[in-house]
């Protein structure tokens, strides 16, 4: 299962709960949601967090030449989601993409400390300070891999099921960072998509009525989530029944978008 960001508007990324994940691999808040997935808590309980988040949480303005806030905060956030410090404590493999702003790649992080490589990769850059981890200056994931389906293929997965968050809000911006969003979201949505090729299923939940910071919202974006899950279950099922019955893998007949962007 691979998760792409949307910050408010990711909590739709739930749609893990109604299939059996075999391994993770997220994009800001798709790490971060994918993280408590892996460590093991609740979905209930995700939910419950989500819909009681405000910006407080997770960052702090301090504006600077890097950028206008720092998410240092979302280690503590983390600790509202669960104990787990280290990937290793993790009871589902998860990968997590930062980019290296430096060197223009993504790098997946698959071990040690689970905090360095998530706030790295919830970076957003512009509006977060970026994070300095192992030599590297990373910033938000999803600039190299909106998406990151390469993250599940180095943990081993046969089938990639692909969530994807486009957001497109008909309302009007209403701050800068709905302008810088909304600016980087028409660039990716115009960028190379590769990674379309290699998920076996994306299921696209219909986000235009949300906006990035709609976490009061919580309960709405995980029905969302969830609607456009149980569309692409039976593509699923087709899947793990032609990999359970032939040696060798999928004998995949095409790419299935589910899509519920009308």
């Amino acid at each position: 299962m691979t998760e792409g960001t949307g910050w408010g508007s990711g909590w739709d990324n739930q749609v893990i709960g109604l299939l059996i994940i075999d391994a993770v691999a997220g994009t800001s808040v798709g790490a971060l949601i994918g993280a408590a997935f892996c460590a093991g808590t609740p979905l209930e309980e995700m939910a419950r967090i989500g819909e009681h988040t405000s910006f407080s949480d997770f960052g702090r303005w301090t504006p600077s030449w890097l950028g206008l806030a720092t998410n240092h905060r979302l280690e503590k956030y983390l600790a509202r989601l669960t104990t787990a410090k280290n990937f290793e404590d993790l009871v589902t493999p998860l990968a997590i993409a930062a980019t290296d702003l430096n060197a223009g790649i993504t790098i997946y992080y698959t071990r040690g400390p689970l905090v360095p490589p998530l706030r790295g990769s919830c970076a957003y850059p512009g509006l977060f300070v970026p994070i300095q981890y192992e030599d590297r200056t990373l910033v938000d994931g999803f600039l190299t891999s909106p998406v990151p389906v390469e993250g599940v293929a180095l943990l081993g997965v046969d089938i990639v099921i692909a969530v994807y968050l486009e957001p497109s809000s008909l309302e009007p911006p209403r701050t800068f960072t709905d302008v810088l969003s909304r600016s980087f979201n028409i660039i990716q949505r115009h960028a190379d998509l590769a990674w379309r090729q290699q998920a076996d299923v994306i299921i696209e939940p219909d986000m235009k009525t949300f906006l990035w910071d709609d976490f009061t919202r919580t309960p709405e974006l995980v029905a969302v989530g969830e609607a456009a899950a149980k569309e692409a279950l039976p593509r699923i099922r087709e899947l793990l029944g032609s990999d359970s019955s032939g040696a060798g893998g999928i004998d995949a007949p095409g790419k299935d978008v589910i899509s519920r962007r009308n």
